[in-house]
Order: C-alpha cells, then structure tokens, then sequence
C-alpha cells in the first residue's frame, strides 16, 4: 500500500519561504516519479514540480521556476519543496503524488499519477 504523507505548510508573509515534505512508503520507487501539485479554491489541481527518484532529474511549472526547488533523500524515502519568495498567488493546498509507469519523461498532467497524499495549506499573505 502506497502510503504518502506531506506535512511543512502554514502561513508565511509575502516573500517568505517554506519547505514542505512527503514521505513515502509502501513500494520501492527506483524509477518513479514524485510531483508536487496545487489547488487553490475553485481551481483545478495544478502541476508545480517533479522530480525522478533515479538520477534526480527534475521538471518546473513556469510559475515556480527559480523561486521553488524540488529534491528528494533516497534513503528517507521523502521528496521536499523548498518555496522562495512567495506570493500571495502560491496560496493553496499542495499535493505530492508518485507516477509509478515505466518512465518516459517527468508528467505535468495530474491524470498520469497514481498515488496521493492528502495535502498540505500553504497560505502567503500580503
């Protein structure tokens, strides 16, 4: 059984950072995928970033590129998002999620993954 945990939100002030981490467990990931997503209030669920856990390659959504950083620990089995400079528009519950297919690429549709944990609120005020 697949198990996801992300813990690390809260409430920050504009141009602030958080770091945020899912623990895994429940499967060997060798090649998997582990993305972080959001959803921000009647809004869908957005991709933010991916990382393979096999080499660390990793994926941004242009919205987060420069200011969030994905990585992940091997042998804690826990991926991490480290938010910069935060907006208020970061505002949102964040996800992280594991594409267990044989991989082709790091995936920004939330449709290609498989397992979810159940979020984390991160609110940025201005």
């Amino acid at each position: 059984q697949v198990q996801l945990v992300e813990s690390g939100g809260g409430l920050v002030q504009a141009g602030g950072s958080l770091r945020l981490s899912c623990a895994a467990s429940g499967r060997t990931f060798g090649n998997d995928v582990m993305g972080w997503f959001r959803q921000a209030p009647g809004k869908q669920r957005d991709f933010v970033a991916g990382i393979r856990w096999s080499g660390g390659s990793t994926y941004y959504a242009d919205s987060v590129k420069g200011r969030f950083t994905i990585s992940r620990d091997n042998a804690k089995n826990t991926v991490y998002l480290a938010m910069n400079s935060l907006k208020p528009e970061d505002t949102a519950v964040y996800y992280c999620a594991v594409d267990i297919a044989r991989f082709t690429g790091i995936k920004s549709s939330r449709l290609e993954y498989d397992y979810w944990g159940q979020g984390t609120q991160v609110t940025v005020s201005s």
